[in-house]
C-alpha cells in the first residue's frame, strides 16, 4: 500500500428537513431521491493529503421537496512515498480511500434518516469505485 490513514473525521453534516409535510412526503416517497457522491483532494503538505468524501440526497424528480442532507467525510492520509505518479495517486484518491472508508461513511448517513424515522432508506451497502474511476477516465 502506497498510503496509511492517519485521520477520520465528519468535516461538515447537513440534515435539514424544513417541515411537517416535507417530512411526510419525503417518508413516503424516499424511492424518487438518488444519493449523490463526490470526492475531492487537498493537498495539506507534501506527503499529506485531505481525501474529502461527501454523501448527500436529491430528487429524482424536480416536483419533489428539497431536502438538506449531506455528509462530507474526511480522510487524512500520509503518503509513503515522494515519488507516487499522477495516476497511482488519482487512483488513491478516488477509488482506494473511498473503497476503504465508505462503510463507515454509508453506516453514519443511514443512522441519521433512521434516527429521523425513516427505516426505507436504500442506500448501496457497496460502491464500485474502481468503474467510477475507469468510466470517468474514457468520458
Amino acid at each position: 500500500m502506497n498510503y496509511k490513514i492517519i485521520g477520520k473525521y465528519i468535516k461538515q453534516l447537513n440534515f435539514n428537513i424544513p417541515n411537517t409535510k416535507t417530512f411526510y412526503l419525503l417518508s413516503k416517497d424516499i424511492v424518487n431521491y438518488k444519493i449523490n457522491i463526490d470526492i475531492k483532494s487537498n493537498r495539506v503538505k507534501q506527503n499529506i493529503i485531505e481525501v474529502s468524501t461527501s454523501l448527500n440526497l436529491s430528487p429524482t424528480k424536480s416536483d419533489f421537496e428539497v431536502i438538506d442532507t449531506k455528509i462530507i467525510f474526511t480522510t487524512i492520509i500520509e503518503l509513503q512515498n515522494d515519488k507516487i505518479k499522477k495516476d497511482q495517486l488519482e487512483k488513491i484518491i478516488l477509488v482506494d480511500v473511498p473503497s476503504e472508508i465508505y462503510g463507515e461513511l454509508r453506516k453514519i448517513f443511514v443512522s441519521l434518516f433512521e434516527n429521523s424515522g425513516f427505516k426505507d432508506v436504500k442506500i448501496s451497502e457497496n460502491i464500485d469505485f474502481l468503474s467510477l474511476y475507469n468510466m470517468r477516465k474514457t468520458q
